[in-house]
């Protein structure tokens, strides 16, 4: 990633009524561009501007909630330099038509800066009674944060918050579960990228346990499964109907490489390939297997998400595919994940 410069020492960005869309994102895990990606499908013109943090011109406040790798979002203030001083600079220098009480919240992201997140609540909470605020820390009306991150400050007004329930969903904890279930975290990140929510179709077409579906049945989307093994198609069934009682899901015994869907009958395909330990699987090589299953998908879906502990990206793209990303997501020593984001080609 490109080292994002700030302005000169001293100098305030202030974010006006007129581009009151511009909100700052704090990002999750330690890939800023895979969390990009992944809030790019909440908000527009996302840009990493430094380790942790990003502006957005934009967001959709619940589609946000269902995002795996951003934490919060906030009505962008102003950014600045990384001290308490410009901080309380830019917060002076500010309008902003709110009332009530608040809280000041200050970050530094990843431990990245030597300033005092302490004063810095103190500084600006001052500046704030200052204004005709009041403070509460337990149930304010408004939260304010300040981020400091490398060289960078960012101050906003707290928008909106992820949901961060995942630890409820431990494949372990499911009805039906197997060894080497995806995190529904990274699960989550994926059918989101995949363009999952309300209205949207998304496909799994080696659904294993079905955890992929339930993240995307969960973000409000109708959920359709295939699997070669009649014993994962009656586990994933399971899991959907106790854990996602209200989702509308079809899942079905198949062949991924030939599935019993019209062409465009999806809106987003998320899959997990098998691994090269695996590689003899039903009636198809590896190999054979994930070029046939890249070429259908291309017929069924016009965008995927396809996750595997190598790149396929010359073979999804002489299977109708471009290759729109590739991230490379380290899991544990002997596995690195690589997950191709594709739009057809």
């Amino acid at each position: 990633m490109q080292r994002y410069r700030p302005p000169r020492v001293g100098t305030l960005i202030l974010v006006g009524r007129h581009t009151a869309s511009v909100y700052c994102l704090e990002l999750a895990g330690e890939d800023d561009a895979f969390a990009a990606c992944e809030a790019a499908s909440a908000a527009d013109a996302v840009d990493v501007v430094a380790p942790g943090l990003a502006t957005v011109r934009g967001i959709d406040p619940e589609r946000l909630r269902t995002l795996a790798y951003t934490h919060r979002a906030s009505e962008l203030v102003g950014r600045t330099d990384a001290s308490v001083e410009h901080a309380r600079t830019l917060l002076d220098a500010a309008g902003f038509d709110r009332r009530g009480s608040v809280a000041v919240r200050a970050r530094n992201v990843h431990g990245a800066t030597d300033v005092s997140t302490q004063e810095a609540e103190r500084t600006l909470g001052g500046v704030l009674v200052d204004r005709g605020f009041t403070v509460d820390l337990d149930d304010p009306d408004h939260e304010l944060r300040v981020l400091f991150s490398d060289d960078t400050c960012l101050v906003g007004w707290l928008a909106a918050e992820s949901i961060r329930d995942f630890g409820d969903r431990k494949p372990t904890d499911r009805p039906f579960f197997q060894p080497g279930s995806m995190a529904p975290l990274d699960a989550r990140a994926f059918v989101n990228i995949a363009g999952a929510g309300e209205g949207k179709t998304i496909l799994d077409p080696m659904c294993g346990t079905g955890g992929v579906l339930l993240e995307a049945a969960l973000v409000g989307a109708r959920v359709v499964g295939a699997d070669a093994q009649w014993k994962m198609v009656r586990g994933s069934r399971t899991n959907l109907a106790e854990l996602t009682p209200e989702a509308t899901w079809d899942v079905m015994r198949g062949d991924a490489t030939s599935l019993a869907l019209r062409d465009d009958a999806v809106d987003g395909v998320v899959f997990d390939a098998p691994y090269g330990r695996q590689s003899k699987i039903a009636r198809h090589d590896l190999e054979d297997l994930v070029a046939g299953a890249l070429s259908e998908t291309a017929r069924v879906a016009p965008r995927a998400v396809v996750v595997a502990d190598r790149s396929w990206a010359d073979v999804a793209e002489a299977n109708g595919w471009q290759v729109e990303q590739l991230f490379e997501r380290r899991v544990h020593r002997s596995l690195t994940r690589y997950v191709h984001v594709l739009t057809r080609a």
